[in-house]
């Protein structure tokens, strides 16, 4: 049961990575077209500034699960690989369960701050880009994250026990 859910969150995390790609990909072609354009053309990107910023969010909201599962976060264990296995399972639970309660107020207050932004009807400076879609966005690509850590709170639970 425990394999089944890691894969459908390992598949998710990917299928979201993809869209963080394509975020990081509009966000290079985007500069080059810019680039090229005011240097040679005199003609930058109209709203080039927004797209990338909002490219930008994209790509890392949307990449940070996959990283989570595959681990290529930055993490700190130099005190916990000296202490039993057992005990390190232990810390292992409660910091997984304190970032998925990091991560439950995150969505909540991002679902708000869209709320927010789509009743203001706040755009981006230059292009008016409606800003709502994005905040919705982020919040949708951290509940993957919610599900990594519940499956990493799992596996540190059943690792206690069978310690």
């Amino acid at each position: 049961m425990v394999d089944r859910f890691e894969r459908y969150v390992t598949v998710l995390s990917d299928w979201l990575a993809w869209i963080g790609f394509a975020g990081l990909l509009l966000m290079m072609i985007i500069t080059c077209a810019d680039v090229i354009g005011a240097k040679l053309f005199l003609r930058p990107v109209f709203g080039a500034i927004d797209i990338v910023i909002l490219s930008q969010q994209v790509a890392m909201a949307f990449a940070v699960s996959a990283a989570l599962i595959y681990g290529r976060h930055v993490q700190v264990e130099f005190f916990v690989n000296f202490l039993p296995a057992r005990l390190k399972a232990l810390i292992d639970t409660v910091v997984d369960l304190l970032c998925l309660a990091l991560f439950a107020v995150i969505i909540w207050r991002l679902i708000l701050y869209g709320y927010m932004l789509q009743a203001g009807a706040e755009t981006s400076s230059t292009a008016r880009i409606p800003l709502y879609p994005f905040a919705y966005g982020i919040a949708f690509a951290c509940v993957p994250i919610c599900l990594a850590f519940i499956l990493n709170s799992i596996k540190s639970i059943l690792a206690v026990v069978h310690t």
